[in-house]
């Protein structure tokens, strides 16, 4: 099993312990291995929002909030590393991050779909209620960042999908990732926040709605990550992530609540990704 840092999760150590945790997964991680093609896209935002802190309206809660978002990939790890299950959200990451059949803008890919869907509204409820704020005082800088996001998406899938000469071979990758954007994932983002917000009051509807929302979001990372037999061959580091690591086992609608005949209800609606 790949050594795994020391857990550097908590508020108190600020963006910056946040990054030096990035950073030491990123180096004792092979390059090839899933989670850590996650990570390095990730660092990169860390580092991005660390160094843009002073465009936001409010830079000390987008700091609390970057944290506290953070912190939910970081103990996604550290239960891998102690051999427990992740959040169901994590897991398809978790479990194919050694699969040579996935291309690595696939495991970037379901790595945002994971935090973002899942983790981002549960960090957005936790910070509005640590800062005693609503979502409404957040929503201005909640969206600036996905000006930011989209710029690292945009960077990362140039960097990882094949060149326009062998584009047309892995046309089943392009149609499978085209089928994902980090605007409609951030948009389900805030929906799902907006109803957790609203059930609040109503602890046990809001552990459904969670729930609900965490198996649904890795049904569909599990979707992005397909092995799509183009034939790729592996990058170097693959053969170095031990089997050890691994657990055993479209784009979002805002998930909304219903009132059914025996009371409130969490459904999460949402579409799935085109066939390959």
């Amino acid at each position: 099993m790949a050594k795994v840092p020391p857990r550097v999760t908590g508020a108190g150590h600020g963006i910056d312990g946040v990054i030096r945790r990035l950073r030491t997964i990123a180096a004792v991680l092979p390059p090839a291995d899933g989670v850590a093609v996650f990570n390095r896209m990730y660092l990169t935002v860390t580092e991005t929002v660390r160094a843009r802190l002073g465009e936001f309206a409010d830079p000390p809660a987008v700091a609390e909030l970057d944290v506290l978002f953070a912190g939910r990939y970081l103990r996604a790890v550290d239960a891998v590393a102690a051999g427990r299950r992740p959040p169901a959200c994590w897991r398809p990451l978790f479990e194919l991050r050694a699969d040579p059949g996935v291309h690595p803008v696939q495991f970037a890919l379901a790595g945002m779909n994971a935090h973002i869907q899942h983790d981002l509204p549960l960090a957005v409820v936790d910070t509005c209620r640590r800062l005693g704020r609503s979502p409404a005082r957040l929503a201005g800088d909640y969206h600036r960042i996905n000006r930011l996001l989209a710029e690292v998406e945009t960077t990362v899938r140039e960097q990882l999908l094949p060149g326009p000469d062998v584009l047309e071979r892995f046309e089943p990758l392009t149609h499978r990732i085209g089928a994902w954007s980090v605007d409609s994932a951030r948009e389900a983002a805030w929906g799902s926040v907006r109803v957790l917000w609203e059930l609040r009051g109503r602890p046990a509807t809001a552990e459904a709605f969670t729930t609900a929302l965490d198996g649904a979001v890795g049904l569909l990372g599990r979707a992005l990550l397909l092995p799509l037999g183009l034939g790729v061959p592996p990058a170097p580091g693959h053969q170095d992530v031990q089997t050890a690591d691994r657990l055993p086992v479209a784009r979002s609608r805002p998930a909304t609540v219903r009132r059914g005949p025996g009371g409130d209800q969490a459904q999460l609606e949402c579409s799935g990704l085109p066939s390959a």
